[in-house]
């Protein structure tokens, strides 16, 4: 049987990746002994790799597809397809910046500070493609980890990412200026893209990934409505499309089912009772296919 050889980002992004698949509908079970997670479909196999090798690993055709970092792939230089923009991570569903950062205390102030200075980073070749794009020499080392704690006395900065800053304010250092914005993305293979199967399969998982994270900021709304004040609940809901309108038993009545942006629920349900709306029932969505 042909398989899809998928890899499953190995560390930060493990848990919500696999959380991700799960409301997809893809179980997705990792042992604590073995790189090889198991998955409810018999036509997928799956490898678990560090984000920062999957691009090469599928550029090299060992992995079909796999999901990483725009961030890595630009380090990585591999050339593959990108198949979709997944924006989602290991604390929030924002973007990641890769920063450049030093002691609250150090004189660095700009990119052009950085000469003759060391750097102590992860993304090693985006680092030097950065300090070439403004003619700065500096020495640039690879960080195996706890990049952070590393200035004053192993570097003179560091270029880290970060999700939300709190780790860089907790080490006391201050950002200096962001090399480049990056989010998650399923990528494919360039033979693989072209094999039938394996595309058919790439896109399906696509499809159901970027529904899941559609349907994370939003909720469905369920009412019932008077139908003599059905435009005034009507006008007052944003709905991703009109509402849906269905008869009820009481032909004086109607039921109304909507999706809409989960951070206005508290306000829009104190709104809907006003103008008439009764029986509201707000519902989580494991899906939104747009």
């Amino acid at each position: 049987m042909t398989k899809l050889k998928l890899g499953i980002p190995k560390g930060s992004l493990q848990e919500s990746t696999i959380d991700m698949f799960a409301k997809a509908g893809y179980s997705v079970t990792v042992s604590p002994r073995s790189y090889y997670p198991a998955i409810d479909d018999p036509e997928i196999e799956c490898l678990l790799i560090r984000a920062q090798e999957m691009a090469r690993y599928v550029g090299e055709g060992i992995l079909d597809a796999g999901l990483t970092g725009h961030d890595w792939i630009l380090d990585s230089g591999a050339d593959v397809v990108e198949v979709a923009e997944l924006v989602y991570g290991k604390v929030s569903c924002k973007p990641v910046r890769w920063v450049l950062a030093v002691p609250e205390s150090s004189d660095i102030n700009s990119v052009a500070d950085l000469q003759g200075k060391r750097i102590a980073t992860e993304a090693v070749n985006l680092t030097r493609r950065y300090l070439d794009e403004h003619g700065v020499a500096a020495t640039v080392e690879f960080s195996w980890g706890a990049t952070e704690v590393k200035p004053p006395r192993l570097a003179d900065a560091i270029v880290e990412l970060t999700e939300t800053g709190s780790s860089l304010v907790a080490n006391n250092l201050r950002i200096v200026d962001t090399l480049c914005t990056s989010t998650t993305r399923l990528i494919a293979n360039k033979t693989s893209w072209q094999d039938e199967f394996k595309a058919a399969k790439i896109r399906r998982i696509a499809l159901l990934l970027k529904s899941v994270l559609a349907a994370a900021s939003r909720v469905g709304l369920m009412m019932n409505v008077r139908k003599d004040d059905m435009q005034i609940v009507l006008d007052i809901l944003p709905a991703l499309r009109r509402p849906t309108v269905s008869p009820l038993v009481d032909e004086a009545w109607v039921a109304l089912t909507t999706i809409i942006d989960e951070h206005v629920v508290r306000e829009l349900i104190p709104e809907l009772m006003d103008a008439g709306a009764e029986g509201i029932v707000e519902y989580a969505l494991n899906k939104l296919v747009e």
